[in-house]
C-alpha cells in the first residue's frame, strides 16, 4: 500500500510538539498538508516546532477540555492523535493523571472528532497493553493483563475506539509503538525513555544506569517507522479500521546489548551500572508484525543500528 497523497490535505496532529508527534508534523508538511497542531507542553516542547515558522497552525491547549479539542477539529479531515502522558513509572507515581489525560482525553477528542466529522482518525497506543502475556512474539488479539495505570490508560483508549467506532460510523485505526527513539527524544527529566539516558550518559562520560540484571529485552522502533506506519494508517483502507496494529522493528535486544551498542557509537565510556528493577515494566517484548503488513502495508525500514546510528549523529 502507497503513503496517500497529503496535497492540501488539513490535518491535526495532538502532541505535535512532541518527540513522535514533531517528527509526524515535518513529514506531513514535506508531503503538503495543512497542519494544525494541538499541544499543552507537558512533555513537548516549542523548540521541536521553531524550524516550520508559519508553516503550521498552533493551537496550545490541553485535550482533558472538551472546548479546546472542538476547536482543534473543525476543519479537520484527518486527525492523528499523538498526545499522551508517557511513562509506566510515571504511572506508578500518579495514575490519576495519566488516566485523566489519556482517556478522558481521548475520549474529548474522539467526541469532537466524531461531530466534525472527521474521515479518518489514527491514534497511538503502546505494547504496554500486552500485559503479563508470555508470548512471544506479541500478536493482536492476545493480550495478557496490563501491569500498570499507563497501560491500563492505553487499553481503554482502545476500547474507546473500538467504541466510537462501531457506534457512530467512525474510521479509527490504533497503532500499538513498541519502544520508539530517534532524534528529539529528550533525555531530561525523571521519565526519560532508556535510548536517550544512554546517549546522555555517555555523551558526558557518566555511568548509565540500567534497572534489574539488563536482559530485559525490547523491539526498539525507530521514529521514521513509526511516522511512516501513521502516514500508512491514515491512506488505508476502511477495511483495516476498527483495530490496532503493531508498530515496530520485528527486532528484540536486551538492555546489556543495547548498552553496549551505543557505548562503541559514542565512542567511549564505563560498562553500565544496575538497580533494582521498576514495579510496572514488562520483561520481554517482541511485536509480530503480519498484520500491520497485511492491513496497513507497513514494514520497518531500520534496524536498531541504522537508527541508533542517525540517533548518535545528534548527541555527538
Amino acid at each position: 500500500m502507497a503513503i496517500p497523497n497529503f496535497e492540501q490535505v488539513s490535518v491535526l496532529v495532538t502532541g505535535g510538539a512532541g518527540f513522535i508527534g514533531s517528527n509526524l508534523v515535518d513529514e506531513l508538511l514535506a508531503r503538503g498538508a495543512r497542519v494544525r497542531v494541538l499541544d499543552n507542553l507537558a512533555t513537548g516542547f516549542e523548540h521541536n516546532l521553531a524550524h516550520l515558522e508559519n508553516q503550521i497552525e498552533w493551537l496550545r491547549g490541553d485535550l482533558r477540555d472538551a472546548a479546546t479539542c472542538r476547536q482543534a477539529c473543525g476543519g479537520v479531515e484527518v486527525v492523528f492523535h499523538q498526545a499522551a502522558l508517557g511513562s509506566v513509572p510515571r504511572s506508578m507515581q500518579d495514575p490519576a493523571t495519566s488516566i485523566a489525560v489519556n482517556v478522558a482525553g481521548t475520549s474529548n477528542l474522539f467526541a469532537a472528532a466524531r461531530d466534525a466529522a472527521v474521515k479518518r482518525l489514527v491514534y497511538a497506543s503502546s505494547s504496554s497493553v500486552y500485559g503479563d502475556h508470555p508470548a512471544l512474539p506479541k500478536k493482536e488479539g492476545k493480550e495478557g493483563t496490563v501491569l500498570s495505570p499507563y497501560a491500563m490508560s492505553k487499553k481503554m483508549c482502545e476500547e474507546l475506539a473500538d467504541i466510537y467506532g462501531r457506534s457512530f460510523d467512525m474510521q479509527i485505526i490504533g497503532l500499538r509503538y513498541f519502544n520508539v527513539y530517534g532524534p528529539r527524544q529528550s533525555p531530561q527529566g525523571a521519565y526519560a525513555a532508556v535510548i536517550p539516558l544512554f546517549f546522555e550518559a555517555y555523551r558526558s562520560r557518566r555511568t548509565p544506569t540500567i534497572f534489574g540484571d539488563g536482559e530485559t529485552s525490547r523491539d526498539f522502533t525507530f521514529v521514521a517507522d513509526a511516522v511512516r506506519a501513521n502516514l500508512l494508517a491514515a491512506g488505508a483502507p476502511a477495511k483495516s479500521c476498527g483495530r490496532a496494529y503493531n508498530v515496530a522493528a520485528g527486532q528484540r535486544t536486551t538492555l546489556n546489548r543495547l548498552a553496549e551498542m551505543i557505548r562503541k557509537l559514542m565512542g567511549h565510556g564505563p560498562p553500565p551500572a544496575h538497580t533494582a528493577e521498576r514495579p510496572g515494566d514488562v520483561r520481554h517484548s517482541l511485536a509480530d508484525l503480519t498484520q500491520v503488513r497485511k492491513g496497513l502495508g507497513y514494514s520497518p525500514q531500520y534496524d536498531l543500528q541504522q537508527g541508533l546510528e542517525v540517533t548518535a549523529d545528534g548527541f555527538r
